[in-house]
């Protein structure tokens, strides 16, 4: 399995796709000042960035009362709404890795657990909305990674059978969600793993460490 060549790939957003870091960390920094606290120093903000909101408003105010939790992570949210791209880029090799891929006529789509609200406008403001042959948020389908169905609706979406799919991605949710989906499953080191933590554990078919070696395991329909 690990040596077959794939048709399609899809990618998980943060952390895989786009550095979302700098937005996400900047986000919970302006609701800490709102009440009070100091900033967090970025590279403590860093890893748990594809964790998303709730984890993040973990990182930034511990175990709060319910009630008073769901207004952080709320005004995080709105937060970061205000200013979703001000610092997000393209990890270093994806927009030649997404190049590359539409020169050989092979389909890509993201599948990502952050809302559709946030997700489109994103991908807009960076170009890549009209790119994607198919976008799947966190709220796009009745389930969220690491259940198989947003995946299994992107094959669908782009005309792939899962087995002709690869995922990528840089948390373990991402990793069970593809092999759930019978889908081809990479790890990437790049993304936002936190110190000591090793993509191995997560079983996945492949670990890369820049975006180019993804195309590895890619082939156009009908390719050797």
């Amino acid at each position: 399995m690990t040596g077959a060549r794939r048709t399609a790939l899809l990618l998980d957003l943060d952390g895989t796709l786009l550095d979302t870091a700098p937005d996400m960390a900047g986000a919970l920094n302006r609701l800490r000042l709102e009440e009070g606290r100091a900033e967090l120093p970025f590279a403590t903000v860093r890893p748990h960035v594809s964790s998303g909101a709730a984890a993040l408003v973990r990182l930034g105010f511990g175990a709060p009362p319910p009630a008073d939790f769901e207004r952080l992570r709320l005004r995080f949210l709105a937060l970061y709404a205000e200013a979703l791209s001000g610092g997000t880029r393209l990890f270093p090799g994806c927009e030649a890795l997404l190049t590359t891929l539409e020169g050989e006529r092979i389909p890509w789509g993201i599948v990502t657990n952050k809302p559709g609200y946030l997700t489109r406008p994103l991908l807009a403001t960076l170009g890549l909305l009209a790119r994607a042959g198919c976008v799947v948020a966190g709220d796009t389908v009745a389930e969220r990674k690491p259940h198989p169905l947003p995946l299994l609706h992107a094959a669908t979406l782009i005309g792939r059978a899962p087995a002709a799919c690869v995922y990528v991605g840089d948390h373990e949710r991402d990793i069970v969600a593809g092999r759930a989906a019978g889908m081809h499953t990479v790890a990437v080191r790049y993304g936002y793993l936190a110190d000591g933590e090793d993509p191995a554990a997560w079983r996945p078919d492949a670990i890369v460490g820049a975006p180019g070696e993804l195309l590895a395991f890619l082939a156009p329909a009908g390719g050797a």
